[in-house]
């Protein structure tokens, strides 16, 4: 079981007991736009944010949204330039309500809750950095993401959908803009997550999210 920081948002404990050699430089903390402002703006933002660390209500509001078709699910994720070629599978939501996370570091999890890549709003994707004994996850190479690169994400029906990254941040847990990341409205973007900066060893967590947006290539 890997502890958690007692407010960090997401449930992303993308943390081991140790880091590893990755964690030892420092990529440039942003590239592009900031991500709060490529991703679609949620609708409750018009009665205010909603409290961080805190994902969007699962039993209180459809996981997709009215009148829209949900798309299959994505089972395989790549982004050529990085190195990244990883499975996909959906996960829920952890009894604590955060977004759970697969064990195995070279796997991915697609928050089944929210939208589908291709469909309005934020597609979240995410998965641990690394682990002490199974090494770099699947995400380690997101933290040199590049503006402009592209990311292809392939559906249960075998559908393979293209993606440009506008934005990638170095976003502190407590701070990460929940209600943004995880909207059920708005232009399609496909967001993806991971752990960076330091390492804290009192808590044998990253203190921050790698958060990498893409758009859909028209």
């Amino acid at each position: 079981m890997r502890p958690a920081l007692a407010t960090a948002v997401l449930g992303l404990t993308l943390a081991v007991a140790a880091p590893t050699t990755w964690a030892l430089t420092r990529p440039e903390a942003s590239a592009g736009a900031p991500v709060e402002s490529v991703l679609p703006a949620p609708a409750s933002s018009a009665g205010g944010r909603e409290a961080v660390g805190t994902l969007p209500e699962v039993t209180t509001r459809p996981a997709t949204p009215d009148g829209q078709e949900q798309r299959p699910a994505p089972v395989r994720l790549s982004v050529p330039a990085l190195g990244v070629d990883t499975t996909v599978d959906p996960v829920g939501v952890e009894p604590d309500g955060q977004m759970t996370i697969p064990a195995e570091v070279d796997r991915v999890g697609w928050y089944r809750f929210g939208p589908a890549p291709g469909d309005d709003g934020s597609a979240v994707i995410a998965g641990h950095v690394d682990d002490r004994e199974q090494g770099l996850g699947a995400m380690a190479p997101l933290r040199d993401a590049q503006v402009g690169q592209d990311v292809a994400v392939t559906d249960a029906s075998g559908t393979t959908t293209t993606w440009r990254i506008v934005s990638r941040e170095v976003i502190q847990k407590q701070v990460l803009p929940l209600d943004r990341l995880f909207a059920r409205e708005g232009p399609p973007r496909l967001t993806l997550i991971t752990c960076g900066g330091p390492f804290l060893e009192e808590y044998a967590s990253y203190r921050d999210n790698v958060v990498v947006v893409a758009e859909p290539l028209r």
